[in-house]
C-alpha cells in the first residue's frame, strides 16, 4: 500500500513547470505519481511525456479528454480542434507517444495509506469531460458517484484546474488544481496524498518559463498562450462562471 502519493493534474505540455513540481523532495520521494489526465495538450508535449516515461513504474497514468483529442486528431486530422494548439501538439508527437496515450485508462483504483481505496480520474469517475466543482450540490454528485464501488472512500479529479477538498456522501473529493495551467493563482499545483491530504503549490520563475517557452516551442501562438495561462491564469472567479453552469445547477429544481 503506497504511503505518500503525488498527484499532479493537467500538466499540458508545460515543462518548466513540471520540472519544478519533479524536482520537490515530497514528490522526488513519493511512493507513486499519479497524473490525473490532460498530460501532453500543450507548447512541449513531447518534452513533456519523454520527462515523465523516464520516471519509470512509479508513474501511475490516467487519461484526460485533452489526452483523448490529441489521439483522435493523428487519426483524423481535420476533425474540428477544441482549441488551436491541440492539432498542433498532436503532429509534435512520435508513434510511442500516440500509443502511450491511446492506451491510457480513464481511471485507476490504488489503497493509500490513511484515504483507504482511492479512485483517481479526469474529469469524473464515468467521464472525462464532467464537470463538478467545489460548490456543486449533493445531488450532483451523486449522479457522478453512480455504479462506484462501496468500499471507495476517496476520489481524486483533475479537469476544472481549481484545487478543493470536499466531503460528498462520506467520500472524499479531491482535486490538485493544474501544474501547467493554473486557475486562481499562479503556480504549479499539485496534491499529497497520505495519510491525509495536503493541497500543494510549487513556485517557479514564471518570466523564465515564458522566455523558454518562446525559444524552445514551435507552436506559432506560444506567446500569446504563454500570456494567457502563465502571467495572467484565469481567476477563480473567471473560471466557475465558465464551469459552474456545466455541473447541471441550472437544470435544479
Amino acid at each position: 500500500m503506497p504511503t505518500r502519493v503525488a498527484v499532479l493534474s493537467d500538466i499540458h505540455g508545460v515543462l518548466p513547470a513540471l520540472e519544478a513540481v519533479l524536482a520537490e523532495p515530497e514528490v522526488s520521494a513519493a511512493d507513486r505519481v499519479v497524473l490525473t489526465g490532460d498530460i501532453a495538450s500543450g507548447p512541449q508535449p513531447a518534452e513533456v511525456l519523454d520527462l515523465l516515461t523516464d520516471l519509470g513504474d512509479r508513474v501511475v497514468w490516467i487519461g484526460g479528454n485533452a489526452d483523448r483529442e490529441l489521439v483522435e486528431h493523428r487519426t483524423d486530422r481535420d476533425r474540428p480542434a477544441p482549441y488551436p494548439i491541440t492539432p498542433w501538439a498532436a503532429a509534435q508527437l512520435r508513434a510511442d507517444h500516440v500509443a502511450r496515450l491511446a492506451a491510457l485508462p480513464t481511471s485507476r483504483t490504488l489503497d493509500v495509506s490513511g484515504l483507504g481505496r482511492t479512485l483517481f480520474c479526469h474529469a469524473t469517475p464515468r467521464d472525462d469531460e464532467e464537470v463538478v466543482v467545489v460548490d456543486s450540490r449533493l445531488d450532483r454528485w451523486r449522479e457522478v458517484f453512480d455504479g462506484l464501488d462501496a468500499d471507495v472512500r476517496t476520489v481524486v479529479c483533475g479537469h476544472t484546474h481549481m484545487p478543493f477538498v470536499r466531503l460528498a456522501h462520506g467520500r472524499l473529493v479531491v482535486n490538485p488544481g493544474s501544474v501547467g495551467m493554473p486557475y486562481g493563482r499562479a503556480g504549479a499545483h499539485w496534491a499529497l496524498l497520505g495519510p491525509g491530504v495536503e493541497l500543494r503549490t510549487t513556485a517557479f520563475d514564471v518570466e523564465a518559463a515564458v522566455a523558454r517557452l518562446r525559444r524552445d516551442s514551435a507552436f506559432p501562438g506560444v506567446a500569446a498562450w504563454a500570456d494567457d495561462h502563465l502571467r495572467a491564469p484565469a481567476t477563480d472567479a473567471e473560471a466557475l462562471a465558465v464551469f459552474a453552469p456545466r455541473d447541471g445547477r441550472e437544470q435544479a429544481p
